[in-house]
């Protein structure tokens, strides 16, 4: 019964927990036993039980509870073959959207050599605009997760694919992940190329990608500035904040502070 199933799958992260606090007792009993399961129930037949061993992994990961081999050869493989292009569309939507959100749980070598390819792949899917949607909205997610290099080398141009992107969803989520996409490059590249993309997207034809880019103006602006100087710095949560000056954190005066925090688009 799907619901025995999908029960199960709740009670994984909890009973995960316990092995790993009583690990001397129960050296190998997760990765033998629970990981097995967690793997086989991405790929079950009903999709509220892939859904709950969706969330039961990405609660594993988060707590750190997967081992970096069971990443690599067991939890990746799947979702690379879930996620290929002649993979069922619903596993596929799922797979990308699996994808985007562990990224930031992982390794950057291990996004960066397993699953960036296939990102970069599905970011040109032309059979399902679900998928690119999903690529464009976590788009600044993964240029944080693999770094400045990757970035400007592989994903550079794929944003600039779904910034063009005949879909205006497309579009308005590039437009809104701006910020976070732009903070993972160097200078050079903010000028010569997100500059002028940018203005594209403030002045598109579709008012919604219009509205959303200028949401973004201020957040892509803050890019620009010197953080020695300006005090903007990005939080890990993905917010922008500003450091108070050594001017006011040595006034007495009873003025509200002047630290302000701005929600990164990629945040939401």
């Amino acid at each position: 019964e799907p619901t025995v199933r999908t029960e199960l799958m709740e009670q994984i992260p909890p009973i995960a927990i316990f092995l790993q606090e009583s690990r001397p007792k129960f050296p190998t009993a997760f990765f033998e036993y629970l990981m097995p399961i967690v793997v086989r129930y991405l790929t079950d037949v009903n999709n509220q039980v892939r859904k709950a061993g969706q969330e039961a992994l990405l609660i594993l990961l988060e707590q750190d509870l997967v081992a970096q081999s069971d990443i690599e050869n067991k939890v990746c493989p799947i979702l690379l073959d879930l996620s290929a292009p002649d993979s069922d569309d619903e596993y596929k939507v799922e797979a990308v959207n699996i994808i985007c959100k562990m990224a930031s749980m992982l390794s950057r070598s291990t996004v960066e050599h397993m699953l960036l390819p296939r990102f970069c792949e599905l970011c040109s899917d032309g059979k399902l605009f679900q998928v690119r949607k999903i690529c464009a909205a976590n788009f600044g997610d993964i240029c944080n997760a693999v770094g400045q290099e990757a970035t400007e080398r592989l994903l550079i141009p794929k944003f600039f694919e779904l910034c063009s992107d005949s879909v205006w969803g497309m579009r308005k989520a590039c437009a809104e992940c701006f910020m976070a996409v732009s903070y993972t490059t160097s200078p050079e590249v903010r000028r010569s190329k997100l500059s002028p993309l940018f203005i594209s997207l403030i002045s598109d034809t579709c008012r919604w990608v219009r509205q959303a880019a200028f949401q973004s103006l201020g957040p892509f602006i803050s890019t620009f500035a010197n953080p020695s100087s300006a005090g903007l710095y990005i939080r890990e949560d993905g917010t922008l904040s500003i450091r108070p000056s050594m001017q006011d954190v040595n006034s007495n005066s009873c003025q509200p502070s002047n630290n302000i925090t701005l929600m990164s688009s990629s945040t939401n």
